[in-house]
Order: C-alpha cells, then sequence, then structure tokens
C-alpha cells in the first residue's frame, strides 16, 4: 500500500480515500460530492498538462479539477 494523490494514480484504478487537504473549505466541498475518507472511488481518466480527472464513486462520475484531486491523498493497493 502506498500513499499518493489522485493525480498520480493510473486510469481505471480503484482506490480508497485517506485524508482531503486544502483547510476545511476545500474537504467540506469534496464531502458534499461524496468524496470523503474511507470512501472508495475509481479514477476513469485525466487530461495532459493538469486538466480535469474524472472519477467515479458508487454509480456517481465527477470530474475534478487538477488542482482539488491534487489535495486528495489515497492509498493505493498496486
Amino acid at each position: 500500500m502506498r500513499r499518493v494523490t489522485l493525480t498520480k494514480i493510473k486510469k481505471n484504478t480503484k482506490v480508497k480515500i485517506i485524508e482531503v487537504g486544502g483547510g476545511k473549505l476545500m474537504a467540506l466541498r469534496l464531502s458534499s460530492l461524496g468524496l470523503r475518507p474511507g470512501m472508495w472511488l475509481t479514477k476513469i481518466s485525466a487530461f495532459a498538462l493538469k486538466g480535469p480527472v474524472t472519477v467515479k464513486v458508487g454509480q456517481t462520475t465527477l470530474a475534478l479539477g487538477h488542482g482539488m484531486a491534487e489535495k486528495i491523498f489515497v492509498e493505493s493497493h498496486a
């Protein structure tokens, strides 16, 4: 297991959120989207040059800005 940011994970990889950085407002915003520590998500895609990162949480697909994805720390079992 290794702790990395969401932006460092390869696409089609299922990971567990272990920490959300960026302060209380960032944590509140991500929590309202269903992204909280302990949740599992699958990274669907990412675009080159710091473009958006697409993830799937349950049946919901979300597009996150690169900066926001940089603040989500996940645990990879790969």
